[in-house]
């Protein structure tokens, strides 16, 4: 009954860390790029778009597709690093816990 009152506490703790983590990570910026950086986005880690930034030389009528394209590109790189962030985060958060494989935090 010791463990399991034990266990109760612990789950209780990595549940209150698991939600400082995610608001931690509203306000965590990652950036993401494409075009060898002539196109850059930034989000939270969360995946909350904050701004994007274009170089001027990408501006030609007939470039449009293109850019649409290098910011829908950036997009993804930013959102991957925000998700490896995360990942990183909750791999520490639960370090030494006995998790069963494949079960999704927080809770």
């Amino acid at each position: 009954m010791k463990d399991l009152m034990g266990m109760m506490a612990k789950a209780q703790q990595l549940q209150q860390r698991a939600q400082e983590l995610q608001e931690e990570a509203a306000s965590k910026i990652v950036e993401g790029s494409a075009g060898a950086g002539l196109v850059s986005v930034t989000m939270t880690a969360k995946g909350e778009l904050r701004g994007i930034k274009i170089d001027p030389s990408l501006f030609k009528p007939d470039d449009a597709e293109i850019v649409e394209d290098l910011i829908v590109a950036a997009h993804a790189d930013a959102k991957r690093k925000g998700e490896e962030y995360m990942a990183e985060k909750m791999s520490e958060l639960t370090a030494g816990l006995p998790i069963p494989p494949g079960m999704k935090l927080p809770f």
